[in-house]
């Protein structure tokens, strides 16, 4: 746990500081200021590849640096450095020491300490030894070309990180958090008369390899790569036109994500230029659609004991039963609104600002069995999973391709199809949500969300759902 883990080494005793510096130079910088911190972070990270039977790829590093942010209205100043040092420090500390407040307010209030942990600290990295951690990369290659001979080529690829922050604030507050990260994933293409197809599987969250490389859970990850990689080689090309459309659980939860999620960020309503800007208590989806951003899931990949400004996370309520009551705020865009962060505040590393992101977004369960939504549908497309898609925040307007999709005839999934894209407006969509399921599920652990050239990782998650009247663009001829 963290108390096993000496973070004033790492910090400082292993650098040319000491706290007591750190802490004059951080208060003096942030004098007069109205908000702003000093973010230290450390962080090892590995990743592997493995390709056409061989090892292609192994990687591995270690980081140290900081941040340090002073913020006024909305004038920001920021420096970084890749090494902690006093001399550093003081460098920054005169960068960013122009940012004072035109009304001299004092600095703002240091965020409430937590001792929730959603994620123990071991560094994943050091629990397997790099033999091993082959091995079983040879092991999953070798499995999956044993049990089917279309099996054209294997692709896998491991990747873990661990890391170490410490935020120093002007009062001399000190919120620390250790986060560790696994990820593994899988990619299968076969090859029947020619015809060539691909089907993934990946997996992971804050929690150590030996979850993810248990062998039944590596060999369900083929599993599943193959058996979408093999239906694929029979799917048809997609329907078109405007269309009933049911999305599964779990992972099609992205769709939510990006279509809907990022326009509730309180920077782009702060900004007034989300699509949801302006809706506040406003009917903005069908009864029944509640959407929770919650940091608070045990070892998920998108949860987070404190964001990186320490301010707790929380089970944020963004819509409840259709009506709009939440924005996803950091501590700059809340202090600018009127209001309190809630957790968000995320950062790709030090040497980036934070600003609001998600977490685990996740539309909640609703009341009806999946197969009564299924029989309820006479036709239209059943989409399990996506592969990717773009989003417009000033309107919402999205386009998505499925990479695992199926007719839905007489209620009933039937042929597997390719090529589907489903294209409308998230604002829309959530008033066309009608059954939603009681099966909600979280998706195996792989988001990485961008914003402004940053990477977070999270999650998404909804229940079977059923969207009436969704334009699907497809290859079908008629």
């Amino acid at each position: 746990m963290n108390d096993t883990i000496n973070l004033d080494k790492i910090f400082f005793e292993n650098n040319d500081i000491n706290k007591i510096d750190a802490e004059k130079i951080v208060s003096d910088s942030l004098a007069g200021a109205e908000d702003g911190e000093l973010y230290m972070q450390s962080s090892e990270n590995e990743s592997f590849s493995f390709d056409d039977g061989k090892l292609k790829l192994a990687n591995s590093n270690k980081n140290i640096g900081f941040g340090l942010r002073s913020l006024s209205g909305e004038v920001v100043g920021y420096a970084h450095a890749s090494e902690i040092s006093k001399k550093a420090l003081e460098r920054a500390g005169k960068t960013v020491r122009d940012v004072i407040s035109k009304d001299h307010r004092e600095i703002d209030i240091s965020p409430n300490k937590t001792n929730r942990k959603y994620y123990n600290s071991n560094n994943p990295i050091g629990g397997i030894a790099f033999d091993k951690k082959i091995k079983i990369l040879q092991d999953i290659n070798e499995y999956a070309r044993s049990i089917n001979n279309k099996v054209e080529q294997v692709s896998i690829n491991l990747a873990s990180s661990w890391e170490a922050i410490r935020i120093l604030r002007a009062d001399g507050e000190m919120l620390d958090d250790i986060r560790p990260l696994v990820r593994l994933g899988v990619n299968i293409a076969v090859k029947e008369n020619n015809k060539m197809e691909t089907g993934s599987y990946g997996s992971g969250g804050r929690h150590d390899y030996d979850i993810i490389l248990n062998e039944k859970n590596w060999k369900f990850h083929v599993d599943e790569a193959l058996k979408q990689a093999l239906i694929m080689l029979e799917a048809k090309p997609a329907p078109a036109g405007e269309m009933n459309v049911v999305l599964g659980p779990g992972w099609p939860g992205i769709l939510l994500h990006e279509a809907i999620g990022h326009g509730l960020e309180g920077d782009f309503n702060r900004k007034k230029t989300s699509v949801f800007s302006h809706l506040m208590g406003e009917k903005v989806a069908t009864d029944g659609v509640t959407v929770v951003d919650d940091g608070t899931l045990n070892a998920k990949r998108g949860s987070l004991s404190i964001d990186d400004e320490g301010t707790p996370t929380e089970k944020t309520v963004l819509i409840d039963n259709g009506k709009l009551v939440g924005y996803m705020h950091d501590r700059l865009n809340a202090r600018l609104m009127g209001t309190k962060s809630t957790g968000n505040g995320r950062r790709q590393s030090y040497a980036h600002q934070p600003m609001p992101r998600m977490r685990n977004t996740i539309m909640v369960s609703g009341d009806k069995d999946p197969s009564e939504i299924l029989e309820s549908t006479k036709t239209g497309i059943y989409a399990k999973s996506f592969a990717g898609g773009q989003v417009d925040i000033t309107n919402g307007k999205f386009v998505f391709s499925a990479n695992e999709a199926y007719k839905i005839e007489n209620g009933k999934i039937t042929t597997p199809v390719k090529g589907a894209t489903l294209i409308g407006s998230g604002f829309e969509v959530l008033k066309k949500v009608s059954m939603i399921g009681n099966n909600m599920e979280l998706d195996p652990g792989i988001g990485t969300c961008g914003k402004n050239g940053q990477g977070v990782p999270v999650g998404v998650g909804q229940p079977t759902l059923k969207i009436e009247g969704l334009t699907v663009g497809g290859t079908e001829t008629k």
